[in-house]
Formats: structure tokens, C-alpha cells, sequence
């Protein structure tokens, strides 16, 4: 988990339900089967209403075909366009839909809009590859600026734990957040001891019941600060990685080169920066080991312009979907032994400690307030095991993943 778990954490009180803006619900009720009443009356008086409409239009055109010549449908408005994408949404966006479209070119309404595209997009995706869960769908103010959508899977066909986290906050940093900042290199002006900011992102952790299916991780994000002589800093942060239990070189080299593909988009240098960068972050001091064999990881991300590192962010995000879900559907109904499944909890015992030991995102949540520790929580797996000096064999497929954690491989060239 990275610092986008933190974001969908930072809320005031449990389980608000503050839905802004006027779209649509149709992907949320498609996956999490429920709407309403009045939004059913509704939906039928539109339905009825839109059938005479369109009954009118039908005899009206053939009354006229032979009189006039076919007009051309009028352009879409830009709000119609606005409407229309939110419609695909889980949830309607946190920020009210007048709001972002008199921001359009706003890079914050940019960025809202991807994110809950990509949730929209990953849960789709993992719906269908669990074939009959549903999305838990909980959309969620924070009394001090901002809100979020949380979607969370549980007790699936496929998957044990599923969570695609949305949030868009803005408030003042604590002064621990502005002190983790600092010691990252980050020179922050603060007025009376107090600096405003805005933050968004969109982040998941997908943990299988099948040892054989991986876990994964991804998170992109977005951070804006306001310094005390008004002067704005920005970054980008993100990345993607997969920690399997058992290692299938094919499985992890598909997944390295179609994060390279969507990196080569942008930079021949960005995969290697960041598959370095990965391997540097996800590593568990006391145990000696990688969490996982990798992705890509960033942070602060400020150049070359804010336009270029929000379509090299795009590209990630879009990435999500096509390096995970054939994997998932290639092992999902795997054969698996109880010796298996005692690895995979050992492994996320692992996954476990370093996200409550060493995730900056989980360090930051905790100390921000209006946390959401639900959110916060979203990342850890619903069943891990811990076993005293546990070491398996050598030669074992077991011993196998353990040598790559300890030396992390270049997947691809």
C-alpha cells in the first residue's frame, strides 16, 4: 500500500454516505445490485417518458421524410460529455459535477475524473473475472474537506479481499505529515505552523484465494500544497507491483513488460527508474526480502510539466486491468494443496508487517486527522499466519520465491 490507502482514509466519523453531483449509478447498481425505490420510480417514469417521446419522433420523421432532408444529430454539450462519463462511475465524483465542469481544464478535475474512471474500470474487471461477487459501495464524507468512494470485495468466488479505493480530500497537513514530507526532500513554507493542500488518488490491493493467483497493488496520485506566500507545489506518486506466493516467471514477465509498454509511451528511462525504485521501496529491513517481485513505484513526480506526468500517470493507470486479469484468469481455478495454502498465509504475514512497519502511505493516514481507518485497513488481507522460525526447504518451490525476494531480477529488457 502506498500513499494513496492513506488518502482514501482521511475522512471524519464512520460511514457517511455524502454523494455530490448529479450522474448516474448504473455501473454501481449493475455490479452491487441495489437501487432505490424512487430512483426506480424514477427511472420508469423516464423510461415511459422517453418511449412516447421517441413514438412522437418516429411518426414525425416518416411524416417528413419525403419533405425534408435528414439533419444531423446537434454536438453533444461539453456538460452532456461530463454527465455521460460520470454515468460508467462507481459512484458520483466527490467533487459536485458544476464544480468540475467549471474547472474542466483544471488539473485536480482531471485527475478526479481518471481515478474514478479506474476504479470504475478495475471493478468491473474484477467482477466479472470472480463471476457472481459484488462491490460493497460506500461513498463517504470527511467533515474537514473532501470525501471519497470506497469499493470493497469480500468472500468471492476468485477473491478473498478485493479493495478500490477513491478519495479526493483537502484540508491543512498535520504537522507530522509536513515533517515526513520535509525529510523527503521537500522544502514547505508554512504559515503559523499550518499548510494547505489537496489530495487524490485511487488505490487498491486485490488479495485471491488461490496460492497460485498473485496479490497486487496499485495506487496513482496527486498532491497539491499551498506554501504561505502563496506559491503552489505539485506531484505525482504512484505505481503497480505484484506479490506472488509462488513464483511463474512467464506470469511475472508479462506483468513487468506491459507496465514497460505503458512507461516506453513516455520515457525509455521511466521503467528502469522506477522497476528500481520498486524493488528499493518494497523491501522489508528485518526480514531481508522483497515484498513481492515488483512493478514500478514513484513519488513526487514534478517534471517535466504537469500535462506530461498526468498522461504518463494515465498510461499507468490504464495499465492496471491488462497485466493483471489474464494472470488471474489463467490460475484461477488451479489445483492447489493444503501445503500451498499454509505458504500463502505465511507470505501474507509478510505483506502485513511491511504495510503496518514501513508504508509512508499507512504512516501519513494515521496521522492525519478525519482518518478513515477502514480505509487504512482496506490493504490487509483478511487471513495471514505467523509461525515461529518457519524456513522451507531448499530446492523447494517455496525456497524458489524466497531467492527472488531476496534478489530482485530484471524481468525484461
Amino acid at each position: 500500500m502506498s500513499q494513496l490507502l492513506l488518502l482514501s482514509a482521511v475522512r471524519a466519523g464512520a460511514g457517511g454516505r455524502a454523494l455530490r453531483g448529479s450522474c448516474s449509478l448504473r455501473a454501481a447498481r449493475a455490479l452491487h445490485g441495489s437501487s432505490s425505490r424512487g430512483s426506480q420510480g424514477r427511472s420508469l417514469l423516464m423510461a415511459a417518458g422517453s418511449a412516447v417521446v421517441a413514438g412522437l419522433a418516429a411518426g414525425y420523421s416518416r411524416f417528413q421524410r419525403a419533405e425534408m432532408a435528414p439533419r444531423s444529430l446537434p454536438p453533444v454539450s461539453p456538460q452532456g460529455e461530463l454527465e455521460r462519463r460520470c454515468e460508467g462511475f462507481m459512484a458520483p465524483p466527490v467533487t459536485g459535477l458544476q464544480e468540475l465542469q467549471a474547472n474542466r481544464a483544471d488539473m485536480k478535475t482531471q485527475m478526479e475524473l481518471l481515478i474514478m474512471e479506474t476504479q470504475a474500470e478495475v471493478c468491473r474487471a474484477l467482477a466479472a473475472a470472480d463471476g457472481g461477487a459484488t462491490f460493497i459501495i460506500d461513498s463517504w464524507h470527511r467533515t474537514e474537506g473532501g470525501g471519497g468512494v470506497s469499493c470493497v470485495l469480500q468472500d468471492g468466488n476468485v477473491f478473498e479481499k478485493a479493495g478500490v479505493n477513491v478519495s479526493v480530500v483537502h484540508g491543512y497537513l498535520s504537522e507530522e505529515s509536513i515533517l515526513q514530507m520535509k525529510s523527503r526532500g521537500k522544502n514547505l513554507k508554512t504559515k503559523n505552523g499550518k499548510l494547505p493542500f489537496c489530495a487524490m488518488g485511487v488505490s487498491s490491493v486485490i488479495h485471491p484465494k488461490n496460492p497460485h493467483v498473485p496479490t497486487i497493488h496499485f495506487n496513482y496520485r496527486y498532491f497539491e500544497i499551498e506554501e504561505e506566500d502563496g506559491n503552489k507545489q505539485w506531484w505525482f506518486g504512484g505505481g503497480t507491483d505484484l506479490t506472488p506466493t509462488y513464483l511463474n516467471k512467464q506470469d511475472v514477465v508479462h506483468f513487468h513488460q506491459t507496465l514497460k509498454d505503458a512507461c516506453d509511451k513516455h520515457g525509455a528511462g521511466y521503467y528502469p527508474q522506477f522497476k528500481k525504485w520498486c524493488d528499493d521501496y518494497f523491501f522489508i529491513k528485518h526480514r531481508g526480502e522483497r515484498r513481492g517481485v515488483g512493478g514500478i513505484f514513484f513519488d513526487d513526480l514534478d517534471s517535466p510539466s504537469k500535462e506530461e506526468v498526468f498522461k504518463f500517470v494515465e498510461s499507468c493507470a490504464k495499465a492496471v486491468v491488462p497485466c493483471y486479469i489474464p494472470i488471474v484468469e489463467k490460475h484461477k481455478n488451479d489445483s492447489f494443496s493444503p501445503e500451498d495454502k499454509l505458504w500463502q498465509q505465511l507470505r501474507r504475514g509478510r505483506y502485513v508487517e511491511f504495510n503496518l512497519v514501513y508504508d509512508r502511505g499507512t504512516k501519513f493516514g494515521l496521522a492525519t486527522p478525519g482518518s478513515r481507518i477502514e480505509s487504512i485497513l482496506m490493504s490487509l488481507p483478511l487471513t495471514a499466519r505467523w509461525e515461529y522460525m518457519h524456513s522451507p526447504p531448499p530446492d523447494s518451490k517455496e525456497a524458489e520465491i524466497l531467492n527472488v525476494l531476496r534478489e530482485p531480477k530484471d524481468w525484461v529488457q
